[in-house]
């Protein structure tokens, strides 16, 4: 009966996700969460600038990849110095893989010399299921509009394999250099690919 209700609430909170997912070309929602740093920050006050939201967690073998190598430390270096506000996203619960503390997070930017502007902490998957988050890594790209211009996977190739990613199509990198030059963005959406975000049953 307990793994009955277990399934219930889990395909329950999968139906919430995706109905919750905001549309390209929307507004994307505003949110309010806390850093690593422990200051609280929301989407609305990166009003008129480019942001980058990137769901991850440290333990999947989808964003070791993008970490291992180097490609995502660099995206967000990339892109943060062209005044992107790049804000990396954990929202693993409690006992849940890729669940860190504050401390933990601060740790592993150091240590992977990763380039965010923040690093959220969503424990309770708040703003994870705001907008629709399936995976890690989970891209969005939002203009200085607040409108969501991308929303999917990182690239075209949805393996593990570090040798995929130089001849793949970096979706997000496309998305912010089209938006830095004025023109329209190919690839809007795409099927996320990695490990699912572990939400809290």
């Amino acid at each position: 009966m307990r793994t009955l209700i277990a399934s219930l609430a889990s395909v329950l909170l999968a139906v919430g996700v995706a109905a919750a997912a905001p549309k390209v070309g929307q507004t994307a929602p505003d949110f309010s969460g806390t850093t690593s740093g422990g200051e609280t920050i929301s989407l609305d006050q990166f009003a008129g600038k480019r942001v980058v939201l990137e769901w991850t967690n440290h333990d999947c073998p989808y964003v070791k990849k993008h970490y291992n190598s180097g490609n995502m430390q660099s995206l967000q270096r990339r892109a943060t110095a062209d005044d992107v506000v790049w804000v990396s996203v954990i929202s693993s619960a409690p006992g849940k893989q890729g669940h860190v503390s504050a401390a933990q997070a601060n740790d592993l930017t150091a240590s992977r010399r990763a380039g965010p502007s923040y690093v959220i902490l969503d424990e309770s998957g708040e703003i994870g299921q705001l907008y629709g988050a399936k995976t890690t890594p989970h891209m969005y790209v939002i203009d200085e509009a607040r409108v969501l211009q991308y929303s999917g996977a990182i690239d075209s190739i949805p393996t593990s394999n570090q040798a995929d990613i130089a001849r793949a199509d970096n979706y997000v990198s496309k998305a912010l250099n089209s938006l830095r030059n004025g023109q329209g963005i190919v690839t809007k959406q795409s099927k996320p690919y990695g490990c699912s975000v572990k939400y809290g049953s």
